[in-house]
């Protein structure tokens, strides 16, 4: 292993370059992460169209949803590596042009009133095609940004792209409440639905021009320059015990994760109306109210952790969640919509102090040489244990139990367990990100 810039070296790039970076990163990210979101908000009506006449037809759109999970991880390794040796933003303009590529092609799909069990099987490789890119998006976004900050302000620019990517959810859930609302459910399942996944050539459209405006990162383009790439990233990382450790962190501190993003927000909407008998629209009305709230939060949680660490700020984020977790659900479960905002809304603002800070968090344990793969991999394989499976999981237990407060115990199950991993973590919010 090469040992050329071994010493950390503090980031030289003025503010004005920096947020205008963040911006065009922010822009990509809202657009991959819409593409990503919107199968989640528009579960009830592809499992009509899709899956028609099933009794498990809910279940099997989050069964196809949690199998797209399982090709993160190699989007990861895959964009990881090339990540690592050819640069962050040639991976960035890839991974926008798939999966804005496979969102639009889903709203072209044939039903399976047109062509039978063919259309589900070809909504499932699609959304293979999706999680496949988002496997590549997370970790390279990320680590785009934060080697591209100001030092000092590494928390609070990348929480900027946390900002971006609920701000995705939440424009899904509106157009989503607004067409059903507007459309009604004959006419969504007709035809309607096809057009929150066409939103996604313009959103992709805009978003490669941007990130193909965009220069690669100081800490990458010095490396390169000094020989110091890694010929096989993630072999490098395996080879290292530092490397080892942090992988396994990256795999077990993104646990809140699954609650969180794929629960509260993205589940949350068919959990309302399945399980809790709220209209759809106030299901997506309520998860809007919450994304408001958690835009708002975030990027305090970034600024303070670049202030106190990212260790306290997620800790303390996974305690109030262990508290918190079941009285909120109880608030949601009232069945009274003003409630049920409050709940999800003050679950929002604790989950902030961690989905605001954990992804600056893992790009500080791992050196550029091997930051992107090894990042990737460790977070995506999280994301596909505990992320995409906690709806099909949570639909699954609900109806085997008959106990909606569920989601609740996983709340609390997955904050004990960021508390636990995070414990290990060493903090290095104040100390220049690492080259090798």
């Amino acid at each position: 292993m090469s040992t050329v810039a071994a010493r950390p070296v503090p980031n030289t790039v003025d503010s004005r370059t920096a947020r205008k970076i963040t911006l065009a990163g922010c822009v990509g990210i809202f657009a991959e992460l819409y593409d990503n979101g919107i199968f989640g908000f528009m579960a009830g009506t592809l499992a009509a169209v899709f899956f028609p006449g099933s009794d498990a037809a809910v279940q099997l759109v989050f069964l196809g949803y949690a199998v797209s999970f399982f090709f993160r991880p190699l989007g990861g390794i895959i964009c990881g590596h090339l990540g690592d040796r050819i640069g962050r933003q040639r991976m960035l303009v890839f991974v926008i042009l798939l999966i804005s590529v496979a969102t639009a092609a889903i709203g072209l799909l044939p039903t399976y009133a047109s062509i039978g069990v063919a259309a589900p099987t070809l909504l499932i490789l699609l959304r293979v095609a999706q999680g496949f890119s988002v496997g590549g998006e997370a970790s390279g976004a990320m680590s785009f940004l934060a080697e591209h900050a100001p030092e000092g302000k590494r928390g609070l620019y990348t929480s900027y792209a946390q900002i971006a990517s609920f701000l995705s959810l939440l424009t899904g859930t509106l157009i989503a409440a607004a067409m059903t609302s507007g459309l009604g459910a004959e006419r969504m399942e007709s035809w309607g639905w096809r057009i929150p996944f066409l939103l996604a050539v313009p959103l992709g459209v805009t978003g490669i021009y941007i990130r193909k405006r965009i220069s690669d990162t100081p800490n990458f383009s010095r490396l390169k320059e000094e020989g110091g790439l890694a010929k096989n990233p993630l072999k490098e990382a395996f080879a290292s015990a530092e490397h080892r450790r942090a992988m396994l962190l990256a795999l077990f501190i993104p646990l809140m994760n699954g609650s969180g993003y794929y629960v509260l927000f993205s589940y949350m909407p068919t959990f309302m109306t399945n399980e809790l008998h709220f209209g759809q629209v106030q299901g997506l009305l309520v998860t809007a109210s919450s994304l408001v709230a958690i835009c708002v939060a975030i990027p305090y949680m970034g600024r303070l952790s670049d202030r106190v660490g990212r260790k306290k700020v997620i800790a303390g984020a996974a305690i109030a969640m262990a508290l918190a977790g079941v009285p909120c659900y109880l608030l949601i479960g009232t069945g009274n919509v003003a409630l049920a905002v409050i709940g999800a809304c003050l679950m929002a603002v604790v989950f902030a102090g961690h989905t605001g800070v954990i992804h600056i968090l893992l790009v500080e344990l791992f050196p550029t040489r091997v930051r992107y793969s090894a990042y990737g991999l460790g977070y995506n394989v999280s994301a596909a244990l505990f992320g995409g499976t906690a709806p099909l999981l949570m639909t699954y237990l609900i109806d085997r139990t008959g106990d909606v407060h569920m989601p609740a115990y996983y709340a609390v199950l997955t904050a004990l367990g960021t508390l636990v991993a995070v414990s290990r973590v060493k903090d290095r919010a104040h100390l220049p990100l690492r080259d090798a």
